[in-house]
């Protein structure tokens, strides 16, 4: 029976051993949980994933490859992949590598074996961890250590953002919108354009100013990691155009959205990650089974006066899931409505923000 080479530890102590596979780098991370039963290609490549070492509750992991035409982004940042087996065979026609090849070309750190069902209800039952995965034969003090003297990044967005702007053109297109790159997936562009949005795709920091300047029809929000509170530049973009043209908010880009009219955030006890959480739709009570990736959500105590009102609960914990300001045609989700991965339930958003944009060219 092959040894047992890696090992994930807690700050605690506490170490848990398993097979290395992807990169044999060591890496400290926030270690979160996802729920998904697909998808790894996508939620390996979402740029919220940054920094995280992400514990996967379905027990095999890597059944069917990689494929060139899944990533959610083109250089993935995650932290680390935790899984319970490892699968390096797969069987899947479209695949072009294995989990394990491009893991390792990108730097990324994994860890078989582990108990994945005890980890998931640690992290559950606990505030906010941070683990580090090295050799198996690394002394705990040393990996403690390396833990208590990494410093926690704060510029996840900086990171994942386009460093200059970018188009994504459809045939035919009827409107033009502009996407600020918080760390936006591509399957958000990919549902603008098959809605017959050309997309100018922006750098975090772009200023209210450059963005008029485009003459967008419409402005989106896209999701990305970090702390929304470390992002007041784009909260005062955000200000500066809200009201002028129609704005869709996803995931961070609720939150920053629902700041920039003065609400607050927090950070949730158990994050939301997978593509399997029941929201309901407050209009008309509607359930919604949507992909989640964030770890934090809108005070819903903070929204009075802000003009806001609530149009989506999430029903395991009852926090906001979407936001709405119908004076000033912006709206805003906390989940993914793209579904990848995950469902379609929620892709009728991208039609909605269109009419949007159409009533204001009625009205023009």
């Amino acid at each position: 029976m092959k040894e047992k080479d890696r090992k994930l530890v807690f700050e605690d102590g506490s170490e848990y051993y398993g097979y290395g596979f992807g990169s044999q780098c060591d890496r400290v991370c926030e270690i979160v949980f996802n729920t998904s039963m697909v998808g790894y290609q996508e939620m390996l490549s979402d740029p919220a994933c940054t920094d995280k070492a992400v514990v996967m509750t379905y027990p095999i992991i890597g059944s069917y490859g990689i494929t060139d035409d899944d990533f959610e982004c083109k250089n993935p940042t995650l932290g680390a992949m935790i899984v319970c087996d490892y699968n390096d065979v797969p069987s899947n026609f479209r695949y072009t590598k294995t989990l394990s090849e491009l893991m390792e070309e990108d730097g990324i750190p994994g860890i078989s074996g582990v108990d994945t069902r005890k980890l998931t209800r640690i992290i559950r039952d606990s505030s906010t961890r941070r683990v580090v995965i090295t050799a198996a034969d690394t002394p705990v003090e040393d990996a403690v250590a390396m833990i208590r003297t990494t410093p926690v990044p704060h510029d996840a967005v900086a990171r994942v953002s386009c460093k200059k702007r970018w188009y994504s053109r459809t045939s035919n297109p009827q409107f033009s919108v502009v996407a600020v790159d918080c760390g936006i997936k591509l399957n958000v562009i990919r549902s603008l354009n098959k809605c017959g949005c050309n997309v100018t795709v922006v750098p975090y920091n772009t200023t209210a100013e450059e963005i008029a300047f485009m003459k967008p029809d419409g402005i989106v929000v896209a999701g990305g990691p970090g702390t929304p509170d470390e992002l007041p530049g784009v909260v005062a973009t955000i200000r500066a155009l809200k009201g002028r043209y129609p704005m869709f908010g996803v995931s961070l880009g609720h939150e920053l959205i629902a700041m920039a009219y003065g609400a607050r955030t927090y950070r949730l006890k158990s994050a939301h990650r997978g593509s399997n959480h029941p929201v309901m739709l407050g209009a008309n009570g509607k359930v919604e089974i949507v992909a989640q990736n964030h770890g934090f959500a809108v005070d819903e105590s903070s929204l009075t006066g802000t003009g806001l009102e609530v149009t989506h609960r999430n029903l395991l914990d009852h926090s906001v899931e979407g936001l709405a300001c119908r004076k000033d045609r912006v709206f805003t989700v906390q989940f993914c409505p793209e579904g990848a991965p995950g469902s379609q339930d929620s892709s009728y958003l991208f039609e909605r923000f269109v009419q949007l944009m159409k009533e204001v060219k009625t009205h023009a």
